[in-house]
Order: structure tokens, then sequence, then C-alpha cells
């Protein structure tokens, strides 16, 4: 273990280290050889004992998987899944190809109340971007600024394209898929609906809120656009896992579509 925290802390300070100087050189900013050479070698030395590290544990558990999971805190790999999930979103969206959609299924977008703030926080960072040219009398400032407001600007694309690209699926036989991007996403299986309704509500919290009802049953809001339309009661507790990785269990979803009474209908009715 003393291996492992300490592959990690030497990640954590050659990682950001090696971003930035990709970051400058991007830029057309080129520091002196020896910071080169510093950043260089701190990041070798940093893949020489993950390397260390990780076929050390590949032996111990007999698996890479494992071992990975090890080394890398839970929180940064589901970061990083996320991440790549979105930006390969971008590609579905422009093909205007779904993610585990299938024929006979009904797709239920729920990206209504959001799209407005999305393209307007999209507009700000464009408008931040020309602003920044214009204000910042240091061109290579200026080239690393641009670096990061590009990231920024594909980031948010993303992450809509994700939530456009994942509906909510609801199967013939009657199985739900409560999803929203590549942040959230669980499966209810058709025995475990008590009763579902149209109930529109405002709840206030973050995306992922979990609460108690008064039997002291966990209640899930999947919260869009500081709203929710669809009220799910299930016969069992269901197990999920928060967008950081974190588990919890609901007896009660609510969540939002954008059509909530064509949604409630194809599970009140399974075709199969």
């Amino acid at each position: 273990m003393r291996a492992v925290r300490a592959a990690r802390v030497v990640a954590a300070v050659a990682v950001p280290g090696e971003v930035l100087l990709v970051l400058c050189l991007a830029a057309g900013v080129r520091p002196p050889g020896r910071v080169i050479a510093s950043v260089e070698a701190a990041v070798l030395g940093a893949l020489l004992l993950e390397g260390w590290v990780l076929g050390s544990l590949r032996r111990r558990t007999g698996s890479w998987r494992e071992a990975v999971r090890a080394v890398v805190p839970e929180r940064v790999r589901r970061l990083l899944l996320h991440e790549l999930r979105a930006c390969a979103s971008l590609g579905r969206w422009v093909a205007r190809r779904p993610h585990g959609v299938r024929p006979g299924d009904l797709a239920a977008a729920y990206t209504g109340p959001q799209t407005a703030m999305m393209y307007g926080l999209l507009f700000v960072s464009l408008v931040e971007t020309v602003g920044l040219a214009l204000l910042i009398p240091w061109p290579a400032v200026h080239r690393v600024v641009l670096v990061l407001d590009v990231y920024g600007v594909l980031l948010v694309l993303a992450l809509h394209a994700a939530c456009v690209t994942r509906p909510h699926v609801v199967r013939p036989d009657g199985t739900l898929r409560i999803r929203y991007g590549a942040l959230f996403d669980l499966t209810v299986p058709p025995d475990a609906v008590a009763s579902v309704r149209v109930d529109r509500r405002y709840p206030e919290g973050r995306l992922v809120t979990v609460s108690e009802d008064g039997a002291g049953d966990g209640v899930l809001d999947l919260i869009v656009g500081s709203q929710t339309t669809v009220t799910l009661e299930l016969t069992r507790p269901l197990e999920f896992r928060r967008p950081l990785g974190a588990r919890a269990r609901a007896r009660t979803v609510r969540f939002h579509a954008d059509d909530p009474r064509a949604l409630v209908t194809a599970l009140r009715q399974p075709t199969a």
C-alpha cells in the first residue's frame, strides 16, 4: 500500500506539470531547456514507478484491471471515463446514432429544459474567448488561454451531445433505463415497477439528489433544468451509483422526460 500511495503522489505532481508543459508548447511558448528536461524526467520517473507498482499488483491479483483499480482512485477513473464517453458522443450526435436504443424501443428525450442553458453557456464561452483575445496584451498568455477556452467549448458540446445521444429508454417488455448523459445510468426491471405517473415537480439540489420519505425509504431526484416530470414508485429499493461512484438505494425515483405522458404510457402498456 505504501508503494501505491507513493505512485499516486508522484503522479499527482508529474501529470499536472506535463499538462502545463504541453499547453505551453501548443501555445507556442517554449520554456527553458532545463525546465523541459526536469518535467520530462519527472514524468519518466512517474511512469517507471507506476509500471513497477502495476506489475507487482498484476502478479499479486492476477488481473490488470484489478491492478489499475488499486492504483487509480475510483473518482479519477470515473471522471476520465465520463469525459471519454462524452467526447465519443460528439460523433454519435453528428451521425444521429443514439446509444443503447434498439428497434422497438421508446427513446425519451430529457434535454428540453437545459438546451437553452447549454447554448447560452456556449455563447458566453465564445464571447469570453474573443474578449480575452482583445484584452490580453501578451501573445503567449493569449495562446494558452485560447487552448483552454477551446477545450471548454468542446467539453460543453460533448456534455450536451452525451445527453442527446443517451435518452431514457423503455424496452418492449417494460424495462426502463433512466440516464443522464454518461454520468448516470439506472436500469429498472419490469417487476420492480409498482406505479408510474406524470408528476411535475421543481426540487432543489444537484443533478442527483437522494433524500428519505416519511417511511424512511430512499427518494432519488434526477433533476434536469430544476424540474422532474415523472414519479416512479418501486416494489423494492434499487441500488444505483452516483456520478463519482458512491452507491445509494432508492424506492422512489423522480426524473424528467420531455414527453412524460408517452413514457408513462409505454411503461403501463408494454408490448412484449
